[in-house]
């Protein structure tokens, strides 16, 4: 038995929150939304995906932020990015941590810590 992909993140977001989720992940980090199955689409939360790269937000009642667990998003201009994150009120901490790999921390509407990372610079690391 081997691990062979990732299918998706799921991230927590709070009931009734789905129009600041779209903002976010469609308007800000360009990310497509996709219709959740019949079966799930009652449930809440939204599903956005590019390509490989699928981040799945659910309805939790009891939300809480997830304030160190975080995806890690390959992007190909993070200058653009971080300044698209501040003009739109998102605090971008820039993080010089893992030599060789240029990366910045941001927050989606609901708290939880998203890591963008510049494509090309992308090493193995743990934090």
């Amino acid at each position: 038995m081997q691990i062979v992909g990732l299918d998706h993140v799921q991230l927590a977001m709070p009931r009734g929150k789905e129009p600041q989720a779209r903002a976010f992940y469609s308007d800000i980090l360009g990310m497509p939304e996709v219709p959740k199955p019949a079966s799930l689409a009652g449930r809440g939360g939204v599903w956005f995906e590019r390509g490989v790269v699928k981040i799945h937000l659910g309805v939790e009642d009891e939300f809480r932020a997830a304030r160190k667990a975080h995806p890690a998003l390959v992007v190909t201009d993070l200058g653009e990015l971080m300044k698209t994150l501040a003009a739109n009120g998102y605090e971008v901490l820039e993080d010089t941590g893992i030599p060789g790999v240029v990366r910045a921390f941001s927050h989606d509407p609901f708290g939880n810590r998203i890591e963008f990372i510049q494509d090309g610079k992308v090493s193995g690391h743990n934090n």
